[in-house]
């Protein structure tokens, strides 16, 4: 789902959902495309390049006032190089000051400028994490480092995702619902290394991402004021108000993620400047942060999340794909492929000896069947209760010959139907 940024700069063998910067991504036609490793100077803003260059810390040292500004790393060997870039485009120089400045960006061993390309290759905001680990203990370093690593990447992989299921619709509990469409939101978005699990760097593109960053930033600050809220009344009320805002079961999971095993945590997030700061947001987002101290207030919030959400009353359309029961007649469970009318990939259900055989028939014959109930919060809305008024769906022949050829890779969860296995 996410594409690291820890690859070489190049044109050739690209894999993934998002190239690099240097060439033009799948689906962003406005991204600067250069020759070789770096954006086309044309295409580069010389304001935004300079913006890119302060908020990741490299140093103003003067210059032509009014023309152009020199810049240094960050860090004590930062006079060893420097950038001129020039104040905007107008003047005669700018573009070869700009691929100047390219150049020297993609041949550069320090971190931040790899961040900067890639904010150049594709207008993005950056969302970074921050985990304060223990040192690890001498001769143990190098799995210490590799677990923390993975540690920090897990949890923020779980609150993207929970911001991008806020986007398709706030609920307390998201559980199985909008998970492929939340999933596909965030295709394409860049993850920068995450040394000793201590920080890491997301990059999600304007076009697709924009969405969920905004979310996020409302969901965060709406998390951190209902902790606050909690910790000094006791009171749970400001979680219930929070979900409009995007919080959720999963959002306070996935911070709990992010803090367990620290001594605190914080997130930050920076808007594209190309892109201009969203409307509602601030210029400069104040950072979040979270301390082991707010892991009970979001473990109440997760719980009582989890035990509100009610069941949702569905109509749905799916293809059968696995069939039992205990004997040749009764009632039996079915499992169905969902098609249409839930934003769940699966539903279990157990249905009536008629029903039951009206699904079965529907499933020799390659036909998907309509039925009606409440999809339950147990489970992650996966289960689906009081089932009725079952029917199989007529549908076109692609649609038939598709769900055929369903039937056909699945045998043996028809053959557990016929013989009562599970």
């Amino acid at each position: 789902m996410h594409r690291s940024t820890d690859e070489p700069f190049h044109r050739s063998g690209a894999a993934g959902p998002r190239p690099h910067p240097g060439q033009r991504p799948e689906g962003h036609p406005d991204a600067p495309r250069g020759t070789g490793d770096i954006p086309d100077p044309v295409l580069v803003d010389p304001a935004v390049l300079g913006v890119l260059l302060d908020r990741h810390g490299w140093q103003r040292r003067g210059g032509a006032a009014g023309r152009y500004s020199r810049w240094t790393p960050p860090g004590p060997s930062g006079g060893a190089m420097s950038l001129l870039v020039p104040e905007t485009a107008a003047f005669p120089d700018s573009e070869d000051l700009v691929g100047e400045a390219l150049t020297a960006l993609a041949r550069s061993t320090v971190p931040s400028a790899r961040d900067v390309l890639v904010s150049l290759a594709v207008p993005s905001d950056e969302i970074r994490w921050w985990r304060d680990v223990p040192e690890p203990p001498a001769g143990a370093a190098g799995a210490a480092g590799w677990t923390e690593d993975e540690h920090l990447r897990s949890a923020a992989r779980q609150i993207l995702l929970a911001g991008a299921l806020a986007v398709r619709a706030p609920a307390g509990y998201h559980g199985n619902r909008h998970r492929r469409r939340a999933q596909a939101a965030l295709d394409g978005i860049l993850v920068g290394p995450a040394p000793g699990g201590r920080r890491l760097t997301v990059f999600l593109p304007v076009a697709s991402g924009r969405a969920v960053a905004v979310q996020l930033y409302q969901a965060l600050h709406a998390t951190r004021e209902a902790v606050d809220y909690q910790r000094a009344t006791g009171g749970m009320d400001a979680f219930d108000a929070a979900v409009a805002a995007g919080v959720s079961r999963e959002l306070t999971g996935a911070v709990i993620a992010l803090v367990r095993g620290s001594e605190g945590a914080r997130v930050a997030l920076e808007w594209a400047p190309a892109a201009g700061t969203p409307e509602g947001c601030p210029a400069r987002p104040e950072p979040v942060e979270f301390s082991p101290g707010d892991l009970p207030a979001l473990r109440r919030a997760g719980a009582r999340y989890l035990q509100d959400e009610p069941a949702v009353p569905v109509r749905i359309t799916g293809a059968v794909v696995r069939m039992r029961r205990s004997g040749p007649g009764g009632a039996g469970i079915v499992r169905l492929s969902v098609l249409a009318g839930a934003e769940v990939a699966h539903v279990r259900m157990q249905l009536d000896e008629e029903a039951y055989r009206i699904a079965g028939h529907a499933h020799l014959v390659g036909l998907p069947i309509r039925v009606e109930g409440r999809l339950e919060s147990r489970g992650g809305f996966r289960r689906l209760s009081a089932a009725s008024q079952v029917a199989p769906v007529q549908v076109d022949e692609t649609e038939r010959d598709r769900l055929m050829k369903s039937l056909q890779e699945n045998l043996d969860f028809f053959e557990e139907a016929c013989t009562g296995e599970e």
